[in-house]
């Protein structure tokens, strides 16, 4: 109980050196090219969810946002995959770093913005003023408008910081009630234990929403831009 409640979230390090990158790339290994003809359950399942979220959140595309089809998949299956990886005993979540997180944000949502500005300049210059404004607003207008566009990285990060960092929080402060009540009282720890099980099914399933929110939001961000 006197471990730090933060003590999760650090970096870990081996030798002085992070092992960040590592732990980042490691997703990767999990979903493997296959050669056969015939796929396993593992990957006809992956390749089928694919295609169903591709569907669903590509289909409000034009030809030019569909060019982001495979950037926003690889997107979604990176976050997931870490997301779920982090709810593993004695494991590191990368994406409760907000660093990480506006490095993931930050580059898309310029990216979209870019290609609206490429692509048709007017209608992206005609969001920063509404028509019909009257001319007092106007200069008050541009500026709500333009930090508006500008926050959309930060929350974008710290909508999915704040969700993970929260759901470990609670896992680990229940936990530990749960290890405390043991050795006082036999029923509150198994109606603790009870409810550390339900969080941790609900942990589960907020890992892959959140991973689909924050991909949905840059689908978005570009179908405005495209």
């Amino acid at each position: 109980m006197n471990e730090n409640l933060f003590a999760s979230f650090i970096t870990p390090m081996i030798l002085g050196l992070p092992l960040a990158t590592l732990i980042v790339m490691f997703p990767s290994l999990l979903f493997p090219t296959s050669n056969r003809l015939v796929n396993n359950r593992f990957i006809s399942l992956q390749q089928w969810m694919l295609q169903l979220v591709s569907k669903q959140m590509m289909g409000i595309h034009n030809a030019k946002g569909q060019t982001w089809a495979l950037m926003l998949m690889s997107l979604i299956l990176f976050i997931g995959s870490t997301n779920l990886l982090g709810l593993l005993p004695h494991s590191f979540t990368p994406t409760t770093q907000l660093s990480m997180n506006l490095g993931m944000a930050i580059p898309l949502w310029a990216g979209t913005v870019v290609t609206g500005f490429r692509n048709k300049a007017k209608a992206s210059f005609a969001h920063f003023l509404p028509q019909g404004t009257p001319t007092p607003l106007i200069p008050m207008l541009v500026i709500i408008e333009t930090i508006s566009l500008f926050i959309q990285p930060i929350a974008l990060a710290v909508r999915l910081t704040a969700n993970i960092t929260a759901g470990h929080l609670l896992i680990h402060l229940i936990g530990g009630a749960t290890l405390a009540l043991m050795s006082i009282s036999t029923t509150m720890a198994l109606i603790t234990f009870i409810v550390l099980v339900l969080l941790t099914i609900l942990e589960f399933a907020v890992a892959m929403i959140q991973a689909y929110v924050f991909t949905l939001l840059v689908s978005l961000y570009l179908h405005d831009n495209t």
